[in-house]
């Protein structure tokens, strides 16, 4: 019961809190700590004093007075003091009140992901900061050693304050510049998580974040289009692997394990998103795949339509890249293998291994199966051991078998 009640509560709490002291304090270690320290505490008190009304005032409340202790004995200026003081305890919060809180958040989101700061650090102090997650679990989902994490995390903080980097939300033009970066480590983030070998856990934190990112801006139609994309997205991981951990392409997947509730909060936050942004676009082309009751009833003519027009919006190799694959299976593989042609004309994705197994792909569709089977095992060459690798060979090994009845 205490346990269920600590973990309904402080992923939430923990940012708040952080947030909030921040604002007060400046100091990032300290409101870490103090709330890391409130959230050790509530399981040790709450199984002897019971579970508070208002938990997540509670957990303010001991972090406020642990963060009050600390800087009392160095000696601070007395205003932090006193706005610490004045944080309101574990009464439920007035609307101003709240208001204060969304803004901090808002506020932390923003200084984490400020372009000021290395990608990597960025994401990085999102995971830390915002989510809470530990520094151990950080650098192994990261692929770097505990104490190279340690160190980057350290610099980050640093940066903010030696480089004087304003804690607050930019407005007009400045959050127009500022919010796509903001998305841009989100989608990284999940992406990370998402990756066939990566750490799951992230791409639940990302989709989490783009939830709260939403709820505290509402009225951008970006914002909306991450979340949509990523939740059509998130909405197949059940049933990306078989029995025996392969990956399953969209085609092979048992579309009944797909998470119907996140399709469902996808296409009502993409609904309430009309401009047509690089993010609402792609989860526009999410949407496609993601309500088609099966592989042959994909609307792959909308889905080129789609790409048309974010190409034009947001031009990128990869992205002209997932457009000809569109256009092969809107309009025939020998279209889509033209535009292939076209792409890797311009150098770009030399030695890019997915654009050979889109090349594979279509080749295959085309009926020219050794040619195809050449394809994927070049593809999977350049490719590190792994779930993606062993995927693409099994495609090359079934076409190398006897040709379907």
């Amino acid at each position: 019961m205490v346990a269920e009640a600590v973990a309904a509560v402080g992923a939430d709490a923990y940012t708040r809190i952080v947030a909030t002291l921040i604002r007060v304090t400046g100091d990032w270690t300290l409101a870490e700590d103090s709330a890391q320290d409130a959230l050790a505490q509530a399981p040790e008190r709450w199984p002897r004093d019971g579970v508070p009304d208002n938990p997540g005032g509670w957990l303010m409340t001991v972090a406020r007075n642990r963060a009050t202790d600390v800087l009392r004995r160095a000696s601070v200026e007395r205003r932090k003091l006193h706005e610490l003081a004045e944080l309101a305890p574990a009464a439920p919060a007035t609307d101003d009140q709240e208001e204060e809180v969304v803004d901090d958040r808002l506020r932390l989101i923003f200084t984490c992901c400020h372009p000021a700061l290395a990608l990597e650090s960025r994401v990085a102090l999102t995971l830390r900061t915002v989510c809470g997650v530990p520094t151990a679990d950080i650098a192994r989902a990261l692929l770097v050693p505990h104490a190279t994490m340690t160190r980057r995390l350290t610099r980050a903080k640093t940066k903010i304050a030696d480089a004087r980097i304003p804690y607050h939300v930019p407005s007009g033009p400045a959050l127009a510049e500022r919010l796509p970066g903001v998305l841009a480590v989100l989608y990284v983030l999940f992406t990370r998580g998402y990756d066939p070998d990566g750490e799951p856990g992230l791409a639940d934190e990302a989709v989490r974040l783009a939830r709260l990112l939403h709820q505290l801006l509402p009225d951008q139609p970006e914002v909306a289009g991450l979340l949509a994309l990523l939740l059509f997205q998130h909405s197949r991981r059940e049933a990306r692997r078989d029995g025996q951990g392969n990956l399953l392409t969209l085609d092979k997947q048992d579309r009944a394990r797909w998470d119907r509730a996140a399709i469902r909060e996808g296409l009502e936050t993409l609904a309430a998103a009309p401009a047509d942004g690089p993010y609402v676009l792609q989860a526009r082309i999410a949407a496609c795949h993601a309500t088609a009751p099966d592989p042959g009833a994909t609307d792959w003519p909308a889905i080129a339509r789609w790409y048309d027009e974010l190409v034009e919006l947001h031009p990128s190799p990869v992205i002209a890249l997932n457009r000809a694959v569109a256009h092969g299976y809107a309009h025939g593989p020998a279209a889509g293998l033209a535009l292939i042609d076209q792409v890797l004309a311009t150098g770009a994705l030399k030695d890019y291994p997915l654009a050979v197994a889109a090349q594979a792909d279509l080749t295959a569709r085309l009926g020219h199966r050794d040619h195809a089977a050449a394809l994927f095992r070049q593809a999977a060459a350049r490719l590190a051991p792994g779930a993606e690798r062993r995927a693409l060979l099994e495609r090359a090994d079934d076409l190398t078998g006897p040709a379907p009845g």
